[in-house]
């Protein structure tokens, strides 16, 4: 075990990443300074507004630095100027330097949200569920210039129920991650002389969400459908227009009914338990979605507003391109 706290250096963005910033927070080791991304536009007034780490560092009275790259040299030499033990780095959402990953006296350990060598890259809990994974978890590794390619740390497992959505997911992983990342800095220096070597045989990669992805392209198969619908909810949510209205698709699930085959997209039925369309092969049952400027809903309190418009027969859209299944 590691004799005395580390001075740590934070790197991270989101609300998944502050998870991380509270336990290291309250754990016995010194945060030096976070690393965040600088403020964005955000909600309907596109006002500044600060990431989830920042408020949460800034609550805790931690000095907070917010570059819009590392790559300039006066950049790289003030973060060594910290002199840390280590950079502890989740989502952070920046490309780190070899001099960046070299400051610290033992380096960078980076949080991922998969099982490496699978899923490196930007969205492995989205892309794990839209594949029909069973399995996921948390990879602890020390960082090099590779996309996720650096040498094990620890891994903790954790399955994918059927029903799991992203957020359910995020949530999920960090809690597990937590301990893990904590186990690995109680004693970093015999962590990091038993670190294991990624199979890069093995490797795929979790590509950054595009938006338009979350079109439902009708044409595909509705278990793809269901969980492209589980793997975007809660960003960026899948949608498709019907009668010129775009429809939010928050919960869905596939169906195998037998019925006549209708075109992509026409709607079979909807009642009670949802809005029944059918796709390429077998059919979505929409259960919870959202019409413009509306609140997100059941099928069934829909129905009693909008049941016309949800009409057996009515078609959905299907985009003009094809999307890859």
């Amino acid at each position: 075990m590691s004799s005395s706290p580390l001075r740590l250096l934070f790197a991270g963005t989101p609300d998944f990443a502050a998870t991380f910033l509270k336990a290291l927070i309250e754990s016995e080791h010194q945060l030096t300074a976070v690393y965040t991304q600088p403020d964005r536009c955000a909600g309907r007034g596109k006002q500044l507004q600060a990431s989830p780490v920042k408020q949460l560092a800034q609550e805790a009275a931690i000095p907070v630095c917010q570059p819009a790259t590392l790559k300039p040299v006066h950049e790289q030499q003030a973060l060594a100027q910290w002199r840390a033990d280590a950079m502890v780095v989740v989502a952070y959402g920046l490309l780190l330097p070899a001099p960046v990953l070299q400051a610290p006296r033992f380096g960078c350990v980076n949080v991922h949200a998969s099982l490496l060598p699978r899923w490196r890259g930007a969205a492995p809990i989205q892309r794990a569920i839209e594949a029909g994974d069973t399995e996921t978890g948390i990879t602890i590794m020390r960082m090099d210039e590779g996309l996720d390619t650096g040498d094990m740390l620890a891994l903790a497992r954790c399955p994918i129920d059927a029903e799991a959505t992203a957020h359910d997911l995020h949530r999920r992983l960090a809690a597990l991650g937590v301990p893990a990342l904590l186990g690995v800095l109680a004693d970093l220096p015999g962590r990091l002389a038993q670190a294991r070597p990624q199979d890069d045989a093995q490797a795929t990669y979790a590509r950054k969400i595009d938006k338009a992805e979350a079109e439902l392209d009708w044409r595909l198969d509705a278990p793809l459908l269901a969980r492209r619908v589980r793997a975007f909810n809660p960003s960026p949510v899948c949608f498709s227009t019907l009668a010129g209205e775009r429809v939010r698709v928050w919960q869905a699930h596939a169906a195998h009914l037998a019925a006549a085959p209708q075109a992509p997209g026409t709607i079979l039925r909807a009642d009670h338990t949802g809005v029944l369309v059918d796709c390429g092969r077998g059919q979505l049952c929409i259960t919870q979605l959202q019409l413009p400027g509306g609140r997100t809903l059941g099928a069934q309190q829909v129905l009693h507003a909008r049941g016309k418009l949800f009409a057996a027969g009515k078609r959905f859209d299907t985009p003009l391109a094809a999307t890859s299944a």
